[in-house]
């Protein structure tokens, strides 16, 4: 009876390789017509801010570029965690993409206890976008003009710096001046870099670090005074403005930053096509004007510089976090 059945086996082997070569031949032509319908593209804030801007600034020729049309989705809530888990729930096929930022893979992990996904594991990287370079201001009528006179007046007196909220890029940028320069101030979170900025204008709090989007429009009424850029290069904006890196302080450097991730399992050749339409976009001259002209600084590259860029960012703010002892438990 047994050996009335090996007949079988050559045929059962033929099938497999049949039903083997039909699935690579399915999914070699999804990757190859890809994309074939629009592309969607979420971001993690409401309509409104850097984030939005960066977004909406390059989706028509992104689209272009891409071969297909660009739908923006704002999903926000819970500092990108409900974008977030969309697109990693979302299939791997290119169709569902992630603006991820500093607040998705920089510093938002910390402040989580659980997640509904992996940040790190079930997001994978397409590359950067861009970033925002954050500067200090202060209130206009506090008496001083540099970082070192503002170090010599901390050292005198209590002063205080606003935030977007704890745990945002603006709050850890003063907790990391703090441990810098060895000074002691209160911090004031906000829900939100408007009323932070509007409280700093009025002189309720002494300074804040932020986006220059945030910043500029009440530094050129004369509300606020730059004092000096948290990054390694100048910006455009504020090409006078020194950085803290060039008055002695390296270490001072943050930005907030913007990348395109997909779920994992994205075909390899997906992600090298969107990668390729991004860098294209980000090389076009007057998108990079009007992006520079909003404060921020293009980043093209590969997905795997996108890659270590977050990595050692996340890393890098852990250790901030650690020397401050912020508490990082929901309240």
């Amino acid at each position: 009876m047994l050996r009335s059945t090996y007949w079988l086996a050559p045929i059962f082997g033929l099938f497999y390789v049949l039903l083997s070569a039909t699935s690579f031949s399915q999914s070699t032509a999804s990757t190859t017509n890809y994309p074939d319908k629009p592309v969607r593209l979420i971001i993690t804030v409401p309509p409104g801010g850097a984030s939005d801007f960066v977004a909406r600034t390059l989706s028509e020729r992104f689209g272009k570029e891409l071969g297909t049309t660009i739908l923006v989705e704002n999903k926000a809530g819970a500092n990108g965690t409900i974008a977030s888990a969309l697109v990693a729930r979302a299939a791997p096929d290119g169709y569902t993409l992630l603006q991820s930022g500093i607040s998705t893979h920089g510093i938002g992990p910390y402040f989580y206890e659980t997640l509904p996904y992996a940040p790190f594991k079930d997001l994978v990287s397409i590359g950067a976008i861009a970033e925002f370079p954050i500067i200090l201001a202060v209130n206009a009528q506090l008496p001083v003009q540099s970082v070192k006179e503002l170090i010599a007046l901390a050292q005198g007196k209590q002063l205080s710096f606003a935030s977007a909220g704890t745990g945002s890029a603006p709050h850890l940028s003063g907790e990391l001046f703090k441990t810098e320069t060895k000074v002691s101030m209160v911090h004031v979170p906000y829900k939100g870099s408007a009323p932070a900025v509007v409280d700093v204008a009025s002189g309720q709090v002494d300074m804040m670090f932020d986006g220059i989007p945030a910043l500029l429009p009440h530094i050129k009424s004369g509300k606020l005074r730059p004092i000096a850029a948290v990054s390694v290069k100048r910006n455009s904006q504020l090409a006078e403005l020194p950085t803290f890196t060039e008055l002695g302080y390296p270490s001072m450097v943050a930005s907030v930053w913007y990348g395109l991730m997909a779920p994992a399992g994205t075909p390899q050749a997906i992600i090298d096509k969107i990668n390729a339409a991004m860098n294209k976009t980000l090389a076009v001259p007057e998108l990079q004007k009007k992006l520079e002209d909003g404060g921020a600084i293009v980043m093209p590259g590969t997905p795997a510089e996108f890659e270590s860029f977050y990595l050692k960012d996340y890393a890098r703010w852990g250790d901030v976090i650690k020397k401050a002892g912020i508490s990082t438990k929901p309240e």
